[in-house]
C-alpha cells in the first residue's frame, strides 16, 4: 500500500507537466533574483510616483497584450481559420505567449514554438499559425517603421534631430527592410522554400546528434519539414493575391506600439519628468531590435540597457532616463509574471505538455 502511494507520488513528479512547471518556476525565481537591485530601487521609486497614474499602466498593458493578439488573430479570422476564439481568449493567448518570451532566452523562438502549439489546440496547423505569427513580427516592424519616419520628421521640423537618432533611424530602416524583403524573396518560390526546408531539416538533425551524442540521429524529417514550409508558401501566394489581410495586422501594430510607448510616458509622468515621445519611440525601436537579436531572458538587461543609453545620448537626464525606464519595466515584468503564469499554468492542466500531440 504504502510502497504504491510512493510510486504514485514518483510517477507524478514525473510528469512532463509537473517538470515543465517546475523549470518555469526555477527561470522565474532565477529572472527575480538577477532583477534585485532593479526591483528595490523601483520599490524607492514608488514612493515618490504617482499612484493613480502608474495605475494606469495595468490597462494600457492589457491592451498592448490584446493588440498583440489581434495582430495574429484578425489574419487567422479574415482567412476564416478560427471563428470561435472569444477577445479574452486571445488575451490569455497574448498574456502566456509574453510570458514564455519573457522566461526563456530565445529571442522570440520560444513564443513562436509555444504559440503554435497553443493555437494548434484551436484546429489551427503549425503551418499556418508559424506563418500569421511571421506575418505579425513583419506588420509590427513595418508598423514601427512608418511611425519612426513620423517621429523623426517631427523632431526635424522641432530642430531636435541629432547624430544618434539619424544612425539609429537608418539602422532600424535598413534591417527592417531587408528582413522584409529577405522573407518575401524566400516565400516567393517554392524551389526555395523546398531549399531551406531541406537545410533546416538537416541542420536540426545534426544539432540533435550532437547533443544527444549520437544517440538521436535525427529530430525532424526533411519530407514532413518540406511539406511544413510548402504550406507556409500557399498561404504567402494567397497573401499576395489579396494584400488586404495585411490592413489589419498593420493597424494593429500601430495600435501595439503606441500603447506600449504611452506606459514608459506614464511612467516618467508619474516621476513629475516629460520624455518627448518621439526621441523615446525611437530608442525604443531600437531597444526591441536588440532584444530579438540577443538571446537573453525578455531582452533583459539589454533592453533597458539601450533605451536608458539612447534617452541619455539625446538629452534626457540620465537619473530620470534610469528612474523612468528601470520602473516601467519592473511592473510590466511583474504583470506579465503574475497574469501570464496563471493563463500559462491553466493551458498547461487543460491542454497537457506542448508538443506531445501537435
Amino acid at each position: 500500500m504504502f510502497s504504491g502511494k510512493i510510486s504514485k507520488v514518483l510517477k507524478t513528479l514525473k510528469s512532463p507537466r509537473i517538470i515543465i512547471s517546475f523549470i518555469t518556476l526555477l527561470v522565474l525565481a532565477a529572472i527575480i533574483y538577477l532583477s534585485r537591485h532593479e526591483l528595490l530601487r523601483a520599490w524607492e521609486l514608488l514612493g515618490t510616483a504617482n499612484v493613480g497614474l502608474l495605475a494606469l499602466l495595468l490597462p494600457a498593458q492589457i491592451i498592448v497584450y490584446y493588440a498583440g493578439g489581434e495582430m495574429i488573430f484578425s489574419y487567422l479570422r479574415d482567412r476564416k481559420l478560427i471563428k470561435h476564439v472569444s477577445r479574452l481568449e486571445q488575451v490569455r493567448i497574448a498574456l502566456e505567449l509574453n510570458l514564455v518570451n519573457h522566461i526563456f532566452p530565445s529571442g522570440g523562438v520560444s513564443g513562436i514554438s509555444y504559440t503554435t502549439w497553443r493555437m494548434s489546440k484551436l484546429g489551427v496547423s503549425s503551418a499556418r499559425s508559424t506563418f500569421a505569427q511571421l506575418l505579425r513580427y513583419v506588420t509590427g516592424f513595418l508598423s514601427m517603421l512608418a511611425m519612426m519616419i513620423v517621429a523623426v520628421v517631427f523632431l526635424a521640423v522641432d530642430g531636435r534631430i541629432n547624430r544618434y537618432i539619424v544612425a539609429s533611424s537608418f539602422l532600424v530602416v535598413v534591417v527592417v527592410l531587408s528582413l522584409t524583403f529577405a522573407i518575401i524573396y524566400m516565400f516567393s518560390s517554392r524551389h526555395r522554400m523546398h531549399k531551406a526546408a531541406r537545410r533546416i531539416a538537416r541542420g536540426l538533425n545534426a544539432i540533435t546528434k550532437c547533443v544527444t551524442f549520437g544517440m538521436q540521429r535525427q529530430l525532424v524529417q526533411a519530407e514532413q519539414m518540406d511539406t511544413f514550409f510548402s504550406d507556409m508558401h500557399d498561404d504567402f501566394s494567397e497573401l499576395m493575391q489579396d494584400k488586404r489581410l495585411i490592413v489589419k495586422p498593420f493597424l494593429w501594430g500601430i495600435v501595439y506600439a503606441s500603447f506600449d510607448i504611452l506606459m514608459f510616458m506614464l511612467a516618467f509622468w508619474s516621476l513629475g519628468a516629460s520624455v518627448n515621445p518621439a526621441v523615446l519611440l525611437i530608442g525604443y525601436i531600437a531597444a526591441g531590435f536588440a532584444g530579438i537579436i540577443i538571446f537573453t531572458p525578455g531582452g533583459a538587461g539589454v533592453y533597458e540597457t539601450i533605451m536608458i543609453l539612447f534617452l541619455s545620448m539625446t538629452g534626457t537626464p540620465p537619473d530620470i532616463a534610469i528612474a523612468g525606464i528601470i520602473l516601467t519595466r519592473v511592473i510590466l515584468l511583474m504583470g506579465t509574471i503574475i497574469l501570464g503564469y496563471i493563463f500559462y499554468q491553466h493551458a498547461l492542466i487543460k491542454y497537457g505538455k506542448p508538443h506531445r500531440d501537435s
